[in-house]
């Protein structure tokens, strides 16, 4: 025999809030790291692979669980490409676009922040050096997308 609740809520209450906890825990995984999609030219694997490598440095600031992708989809193949894209960028709270001189031309990094923003994901563009490419894609501005250095990358992943 179980004890009344009492009133008209039900036993959880107000689950709404409950949901929406359960949503953040799952966001940032079991480490509490946020969930980031990469988003990058392929020409700049290499970069990104040591922004990566970052990220796992334990002496390291900058703390994420990378849910980009590491090897490209076969390129015949899109719409099983924007699918598999689609499913890692809504397991994440943030993407993040790597500039280089390569990122206006790429095939997918628009339609990866165009899909991000679509699925409410928080978007945040980075680059190494001192300052970004001069040549930006037309997506950073049409979405007023903050741009940060990497270095201050964990500090912005911190704010979201």
């Amino acid at each position: 025999m179980g004890g009344g609740g009492g009133g008209d809520r039900g036993s959880l209450g107000d689950t709404s809030q409950l949901e929406g906890r359960a949503r953040e825990i799952l966001r940032q995984g079991e480490t509490g790291k946020k969930n980031v999609f990469i988003s990058f030219a392929y020409e700049d694997v290499d970069h990104v692979n040591l922004l990566r490598g970052h990220a796992k440095n334990e002496n390291s600031p900058l703390e994420f669980n990378d849910h980009s992708v590491s090897e490209p989809f076969d390129s015949e193949r899109s719409d099983y490409i924007k699918l598999k894209l689609r499913e890692r960028i809504n397991r994440c709270s943030s993407t993040v676009v790597y500039l280089s001189p390569d990122t206006p031309t790429s095939k997918w990094v628009r339609w990866e922040v165009d899909k991000s923003i679509e699925l409410g994901k928080r978007v945040i563009a980075t680059h190494s050096g001192e300052a970004p490419p001069s040549k930006l894609p037309a997506f950073i501005q049409e979405h007023r997308i903050k741009i940060v250095r990497w270095s201050k990358l964990a500090d912005e992943l911190d704010n979201g």
